[in-house]
């Protein structure tokens, strides 16, 4: 098992990540940032499911699963709110990005 400084310092792969089911019927923009603010790169389709890389905070957002400002890295500069992601948990499921 990784000490939490191992987990610190890297970023898994999408083969590595555990993955999520997004919001059912819901399409969630994938955005190049952790904010409303930024680009949407790609919207998921109703019923996607996602491997959340790392973890960062960012702009507050309201959905299916509460409010938060966790933003889910699944991707190279693709982010979606934690808000629309199911990960059974509040709070973070995996490292921090960076």
């Amino acid at each position: 098992m990784s000490t939490e400084n191992e987990a610190l310092g890297s970023v898994a792969t999408a083969a590595e990540a555990a993955s999520y089911p997004v919001a059912p019927g819901y399409r969630v923009n994938v955005r190049s940032g952790p904010g409303t603010a930024y680009p949407v790169v790609r919207t998921l389709a109703a019923g996607s499911w996602v491997s959340i890389l790392c973890q960062t905070p960012g702009e507050w957002v309201s959905g299916p699963y509460g409010t938060t400002n966790i933003w889910d890295n699944i991707g190279n500069a693709q982010f979606v709110s934690d808000a629309y992601v199911n990960t059974g948990r509040d709070g973070y499921v995996t490292h921090r990005c960076g």
